[in-house]
């Protein structure tokens, strides 16, 4: 397994924490989602690298980058951090694969810097939004949890369990996650709309969407496609939200084929 190598970089004013998984092929830029620090994609990441170059983001307030009541937590300054993290690391058009919250942070990074990423791969981004259905996971339910977390409680088990490694790593994680960042990004989930950023972003858009949980529905999914004609997208059934720890199997056989898809696109161009 290819090992991480964590670092530290000051960039838009803050410190930001990253993890690297070197490797031969093309750069991917994974953008956690909501109390998912890093390490918690490390299983990911180590994969990736068998075929590719990774990054992992700490977003703002949450692993080991920085966080604390002086900083801005909404979507605006989290994707000017990865703009910065992405000019600073100098990695020619690398996708960029956001999960949930880091999904909504990666359409207005790319929406502010056109040209700067290549495609972007959404996994379950919220939908919510003005005038919109409120996102299925309730704020207290994420409140609650990363309070158990720094009590030293066991974690109560969703639907879809998660390993028994990777549900260590959580616990041992979720307590650097900043409460004051889970207030801020659901305030932007519910305050901005995901659907404009969507047709202000000139990259090709991929989308995995859970079967279970809701966050996607598929009048969701159809406005998307209205929306952006290109848009690839997949459904994988039976799984939940957090599918890249529920059930990497099927993550990992959505993802791979997305980037496979944008790999043979490329190409395709430069013949």
């Amino acid at each position: 397994m290819t090992m991480a190598s964590g670092a530290h970089l000051r960039v838009n004013g803050i410190r930001q924490h990253y993890l690297h998984f070197p490797g031969s092929g093309p750069c991917v830029l994974i953008i956690p989602g909501i109390v998912s620090p890093a390490m918690l994609w490390c299983h990911v990441g180590a994969w990736l690298a068998e075929s590719r170059e990774c990054f992992i983001l700490d977003v703002r307030g949450r692993g080991l980058s920085e966080s604390g009541p002086h900083l801005d937590y909404g979507f605006d300054a989290c994707a000017a951090d990865v703009v910065a993290f992405a000019q600073a690391m100098a990695r020619e058009a690398a996708t960029v694969v956001g999960h949930s919250m880091g999904a909504r942070i990666a359409l207005r990074a790319a929406a502010s810097s056109p040209g700067l990423f290549g495609e972007l791969i959404l996994v379950d981004p919220p939908t919510s939004g003005p005038g919109r259905r409120p996102y299925p996971v309730p704020k207290a339910r994420t409140l609650a949890m990363l309070r158990a977390a720094r009590r030293g409680e066991a974690l109560q088990a969703g639907a879809n369990p998660w390993p028994a490694d990777l549900q260590q790593l959580r616990a041992q994680w979720l307590p650097t996650c900043d409460e004051r960042a889970v207030h801020a990004a659901y305030d932007d989930f519910h305050g901005q709309d995901m659907f404009a950023d969507m047709e202000r972003v000139a990259e090709p858009l991929s989308l995995i969407c859970a079967g279970d949980g809701g966050v996607v529905d598929d009048t969701d999914l159809a406005e998307m496609h209205r929306r952006r004609a290109d848009l690839r997208s997949v459904r994988l059934p039976g799984v939940g939200h957090q599918m890249q720890a529920e059930n990497f199997a099927a993550f990992r056989q959505a993802l791979d084929g997305m980037l496979d898809r944008h790999r043979h696109t490329i190409e395709g161009s430069l013949d």
